[in-house]
């Protein structure tokens, strides 16, 4: 989709397009695609008992073949369909419009095979496998149900359809990301373009916070800390010596609400980090049919089996044991921190020294406290995309104001305790390429990838077999599709 770019607000609006691309090529469930090879007809129905054909009824034709991949008439309304089921909203989104992102993903995908660009049918496999659960969670688990949804017969049929649906996608996904992938930015290039926006026309950024905390965890006793690291190699020792099941004993004693079901089992993927990086290096120094003594993580302690090596993935199952903590811990780390909130106020130490003194969290402590954006990697909060957990416990507090001792449980009964300030704050203003200067070379780089992929775009229908059916000539699309 070629999109024009004059300045920076349109430059956000492209980058919501250039998303939505993404998340059509992502997100898509289950919409009608074939590979075409010489011919494509349009599907009629005729009455069996007659031969006369002037009764002939078109149920679906084709929209457009693009490559090797048709578009039909159907899969423009199932596009819409999926988007609003899937929870996205196209208000304001002409079928024209949605009808050009479709060709784009076929475009994408075509090429994709023509450059041998690999999608493995295991990946594929492992999401349609998640999309189903997902589905399933929307119709309290009932495949029955499922299948009437999307007016399949069986679920053979359904899954095979959305194999096909989702590598293609996971081709155009992939086509997509190798055009940008070696596009980078200068810091001149960064200037030029910020330099080019019209100062009235300036985008406004939101108020940004930064925050920092002070975190104690109650301490587990070393005699605790034995009895589970004994129990797990006793599990062991009854795993080798007895020929007891290992996937028994994980449906037993595990305390890993994920995996415990299923007998402990994870797939890992080398190339894919999923398990926290203790639990990977364990796992993946193991010969099959081997397990491991008993390890810590963040989450307790565990002991793995190899089950199954399969080329880049790992079939494993674990047995997780968290230690428990005694009422006296937890008391002593709340007032551990009640202690150094009295210090902070009465001005005897700074709150980033208190967090490089005594915060159990080693991810904040050597910067004072100070809490990482995750989706931006910097300290910067922007008030409106706060983790709501977040906001609620920092809405209220003045700037350099220290929180009372809050306390957080997590998903396995953890419990911790922490104090939280915010540090800095920047009140909502015009864009200033200094202070701004991320956010603005994050905009200049996906004008630049934007650009990239219109000129690819451009190219590519030149050289890719393309037809659009009548019915949709009209369309202004914002590329070459009608080839004038």
């Amino acid at each position: 989709m070629r999109l024009k770019t004059n300045n920076l607000k349109y430059t956000i609006n492209l980058k919501y397009v250039f998303s939505l691309c993404v998340a059509l090529v992502t997100a898509n469930a289950v919409n009608a695609q074939e590979i075409i090879e010489d011919e494509v007809k349009e599907v009629v129905t005729k009455k069996v008992d007659s031969v006369d054909t002037s009764n002939a009824r078109k149920v679906d034709g084709v929209a457009a073949v693009v490559g090797d991949f048709i578009v039909l008439e159907s899969d423009i309304q199932k596009e819409k369909d999926q988007i609003t089921a899937s929870g996205g909203s196209i208000e304001g989104v002409e079928d024209c419009e949605l009808f050009g992102l479709m060709l784009e993903r076929k475009l994408y995908a075509h090429h994709a095979i023509q450059d041998s660009i690999p999608v493995s049918d295991a990946e594929v496999r492992k999401n349609v496998d998640y999309q189903i659960q997902q589905f399933l969670q929307q119709t309290n688990g009932s495949m029955e149900r499922l299948l009437e949804f999307y007016k399949k017969d069986d679920e053979k049929t359904f899954r095979d359809e959305m194999f096909e649906i989702n590598k293609s996608n996971l081709l155009a996904q992939r086509m997509q990301a190798r055009i940008v992938e070696e596009i980078e930015i200068t810091p001149e290039e960064v200037r030029d373009f910020f330099n080019k926006i019209p100062e009235d026309q300036r985008p406004t950024f939101g108020t940004e916070l930064k925050v920092a905390q002070i975190v104690a965890e109650p301490k587990v006793s070393e005699e605790e800390r034995e009895r589970v690291i004994n129990r797990l190699k006793q599990f062991k020792a009854d795993i080798i010596e007895r020929g007891a099941s290992f996937r028994s004993k994980a449906v037993l004693y595990s305390q890993d609400p994920g995996s415990a079901s299923k007998g402990g089992k994870y797939t890992l993927n080398k190339k894919q980090p999923r398990m926290v990086k203790e639990f990977r290096q364990v796992a993946f120094a193991l010969q099959e049919g081997e397990v491991s003594e008993p390890f810590k993580t963040d989450f307790g302690y565990h002991i793995i089996t190899l089950e199954k090596i399969r080329g880049q993935e790992y079939d494993v199952a674990h047995i997780l044991l968290t230690p428990k903590v005694s009422s006296e811990a937890v008391t002593e780390a709340k007032e551990r921190l009640e202690k150094v909130r009295e210090r902070i106020v009465a001005g005897d130490i700074t709150f980033a020294d208190a967090a490089r003194e005594i915060s159990d969290e080693k991810e904040t402590r050597g910067d004072g406290g100070q809490l990482i954006n995750p989706t931006t990697q910097d300290y910067n909060f922007e008030l409106t995309r706060m983790d709501p957990e977040l906001y609620a416990q920092i809405q209220n507090l003045k700037d350099n104001e220290v929180s009372l001792v809050l306390r957080e449980e997590d998903r396995t009964g953890g419990q911790k305790f922490k104090l939280l300030m915010v540090t800095d704050r920047i009140d909502e203003h015009t864009a200033d390429y200094a202070r701004d200067y991320l956010k603005i070379k994050d905009l200049a780089l996906e004008e630049k990838k934007i650009r990239a992929i219109e000129k690819w775009q451009d190219e590519k229908i030149l050289d890719t077999y393309v037809k659009i059916s009548k019915e949709h000539r009209s369309c202004e699309f914002s590329g070459n599709w009608l080839k004038k």
